[in-house]
């Protein structure tokens, strides 16, 4: 056994020095040979190869080098000929590319693809590389949503050691989202919680509509807005248990399934301010906090009222004062006591605000958005803040703001990281109603004009019977405050059969725009205008009508004031909007009025927000201060807006002696009532719904009626009304609104309209 055990040991030792040997081997070159070079100097060859005539090298360099010429990828093959001291090389060289061509796309264009491959014409033909660019446009394809996309580099061999460079594509179909489902939700059906999301299946659009097209990034979006939707409605321990596509077996469609762990609806119980602080007046505190017992407990509501205990306390002149809010949970009764605790805060200091990745957008675009300025007192929550409203600018894909220390202990440094994405937007649109008939409409629109933040848009809407075209301008910051200036132009024809004048009004209009409150704010304005109204040949006016024709310009101011919780409130299932506003004209000019209106909304959601509740009450009145009847184009004509069921004009003061002529009215009041609501028969993916309602207004008064004929002119107020259901189609080429209507009050000679159709698309 020992013996053996000797000879293995023996045999091992001598194995190793023989390799060792090997190792060691030394070559001493003095002529070199290199064949098959064509393109190549012998010279880099052997520069490659580190060889020098008559320098002693190992066998171990002699690899290294040669690894390195393999490695260089000009080579299909290279051989070392050790010949004494004569070192012979064989290569062959790769071919060079003569052509670079992509076959078989029709979803990317050539030009598209060519910027991410990187073999080009005139270079060395590598398989390495070609195959990268196979991969590079695959990962195209995969980005836009077909990922069973396959690309085959192939080459065909020419003369003179050349070669054309072909990637065949074979682009299969969109990977679409197929069915979005849930998993654990109780509170809220699988149809309502789709409208949360970016993602939507695929419908009968699929051809055209992109959202419906997996992407892996936005699935993370996702998931955030199911977070914020349910921490929105009081689900403060909700949670997205994950997020899992599944893809088909032919790779051309997703299943994208959300777990969701809901947990219980809460609401605030016992609200209140403390402070250990002696400075602190707490009544004062208290009187802030608008979130009371039983309103539902959300981070929205959280974080206003954060904000306004900040704000008082800087307002005090106390700065470095925080407010931190505590919880305490009652399981028994589902409510969060929540005690806002008003504490000194470190003294920390902005140094400075350093903006990185705004190409176009100018820095005080942003910095704006900052309510904190180098030397403020650092503030986290309004730091998050600024975030926000960065963001919602929708200048940037993406925009984040992080801290970091500063030049001492005592300051951060604020870094705000955007990434730009095109603001402009060019549209060509095909509109379709009942009573204007068809026409075309061409938008162009540029939310950050030269980069800086400003908004410049461009209308022309035509039909057969009218046209209408405007240039708006918008500095959303004039003067470096929160107050927006706006300047328009525009130009209106109307020659509808229903009308008895054909109007031309050309003006400008000009205004401040600034907020009065939290959710409100209040506009201040001065325009003037041309109207020109020409009779129609043949036709015979009412005398009413003929004080009105020819040519009057009007120079008015006015104000208007929007108060509304819509979207914004802290109970995203209800909200209301109100409006309120007057326009004074005789500043200079033909006519001299006041006209006053109004409109209040009110909105709601129930059934776990599967259905929509609006309903809307709006008037108007509008007195003359001149002699005669008031001009025409300025009194309240019903369409649409006011109330359904009728034509344009078609109710209100008609003169019966001449042509039944619509005359309009001085005053008009309209409610409205709608529900809309999902069509359970129709897949919700083709984005159908349902709506029933019943308007209910009328359109009464004049100044003087004694110029009409033998029949009395009826201007007292009538109200007309009407129930309708419609049908709303929210296509990918813009909205479509089907209402049938039937007319329930009205007068004989009121002129109701049972069908309307409404197309407005934009491509």
């Amino acid at each position: 056994m020992w013996r053996a055990l000797r000879l293995t040991l023996l045999a091992f030792l001598g194995a190793v020095a023989l390799t060792g040997a090997a190792l060691a081997q030394t070559y001493n070159f003095t002529s070199f040979e290199v064949q098959g070079n064509t393109r190549i100097e012998t010279a880099s060859i052997l520069s490659n190869l580190g060889v020098t005539p008559g320098q002693p090298i190992t066998a171990g360099e002699l690899n290294a080098g040669y690894q390195q010429l393999q490695a260089s990828g000009l080579f299909r093959s290279v051989d070392l000929m050790p010949q004494g001291n004569r070192l012979v090389v064989m290569v062959e060289e790769f071919p060079t590319i003569n052509r670079v061509s992509i076959e078989g796309n029709a979803r990317i264009p050539d030009d598209a693809l060519y910027t991410v491959i990187q073999s080009q014409e005139r270079r060395v033909y590598n398989p390495a590389l070609a195959e990268q660019d196979a991969a590079a446009i695959t990962e195209a394809y995969t980005l836009g949503g077909r990922l069973s996309a396959t690309v085959q580099p192939r080459i065909i061999e020419r003369s003179e050691n050349r070669v054309d460079l072909v990637f065949e594509v074979a682009e299969g179909r969109v990977a679409e989202i197929e069915r979005i489902s849930f998993v654990g939700n109780r509170a809220f059906s699988g149809r309502r919680l789709r409208r949360v999301l970016e993602t939507t299946q695929a419908g009968l659009f699929r051809a055209i509509i992109r959202s419906d097209t997996f992407v892996a990034d936005r699935v993370a979006v996702d998931t955030q807005l199911l977070r914020d939707f349910y921490l929105s409605r009081g689900y403060a321990d909700i949670q997205i248990l994950s997020a899992t596509p599944e893809l088909s077996p032919d790779r051309d469609a997703y299943f994208l399934t959300f777990r969701i762990q809901e947990g219980q609806q809460f609401r605030f119980g016992r609200v209140g301010a403390t402070s250990v602080l002696p400075e602190i007046d707490l009544a004062r505190y208290q009187s802030e906090i608008r979130v009371g017992p039983g309103d539902l407990f959300t981070p929205q509501a959280i974080d206003r009222t954060v904000q306004r205990l900040e704000l008082l306390a800087t307002q005090q002149g106390r700065t470095f004062i925080r407010v931190r809010p505590e919880f305490s949970r009652n399981p028994s009764d589902l409510t969060i006591n929540t005690t806002f605790v008003i504490e000194r805060g470190p003294r920390v200091f902005v140094e400075r605000i350093d903006i990185e990745g705004n190409a176009t957008t100018l820095d005080r675009v942003i910095r704006r958005e900052f309510a904190t300025v180098e030397g403020d007192p650092f503030n986290p929550r309004e730091i998050r803040a600024a975030a926000d409203r960065i963001r919602a600018l929708g200048y940037f894909a993406q925009a984040d703001v992080t801290a970091r220390e500063g030049s001492t202990e005592e300051q951060v440094i604020l870094d705000v990281d955007v990434e730009e994405q095109p603001t402009g937007a060019l549209g060509f649109g095909v509109n379709y109603s009942v009573q204007r008939g068809a026409g075309v409409a061409f938008n162009f629109s540029e939310s950050n004009f030269l980069g800086r933040g400003q908004t410049l848009n461009f209308d022309i809407d035509t039909a057969s019977d009218n046209s209408s075209s405007q240039i708006s301008f918008i500095e959303p910051y004039f003067l470096n405050r929160d107050l927006a200036l706006s300047l328009s132009v525009f130009y209106t024809r109307n020659s509808q059969d229903n009308l008895t004048f054909d109007s031309r009004i050309a003006g400008f209009r000009t205004g401040i725009d600034f907020p009065s409150g939290e959710f409100s704010r209040l506009g201040l304005y001065y325009g003037i205008k041309r109207d020109e109204l020409d009779a129609r040949d043949g036709v015979e006016l009412s005398p009413i009508l003929l004080e009105d024709e020819g040519e009057a310009v009007t120079s008015f101011v006015g104000y208007s004031w929007t108060y509304s919780t819509i979207g914004r409130g802290l109970d995203p299932t209800r909200g209301y909007r109100l409006r309120f506003g007057q326009e004074f004209a005789g500043v200079g000019g033909d006519e001299e009025y006041v006209q006053t209106t109004f409109a209040t909304t009110a909105q709601r959601t129930v059934r776990n927000e599967e259905v929509i509740l609006n309903a809307t009450l709006e008037g108007g009145t509008l007195v003359n201060l001149r002699d005669g009847n008031s001009r025409e184009s300025n009194r309240f004509f019903n369409n649409q807006s006011i109330i359904r069921g009728f034509e344009a004009g078609g109710i209100g003061p008609r003169d019966l002696n001449f042509s039944d002529d619509a005359l309009g009215g001085n005053t008009f009041l309209a409610a409205r009532l709608e529900a809309q609501f999902p069509i359970g028969l129709i897949p919700e993916e083709y984005g159908v719904t349902g709506a029933t309602f019943v308007d209910a207004g009328s359109v009464w008064g004049l100044d003087d009626t004694s110029a009409s004929g033998p029949i009395p002119i009826d201007d007292d107020f009538y109200l007309n009304s009407a129930v309708g259901v419609g049908v709303l189609w929210d296509t990918a080429i813009g909205p479509l609104r089907f209402n049938f209507t039937r007319a329930i009050r009205k007068r004989d000679y009121d002129l109701d309209q049972n069908f309307d159709l409404t197309i407005q698309t934009r491509f």
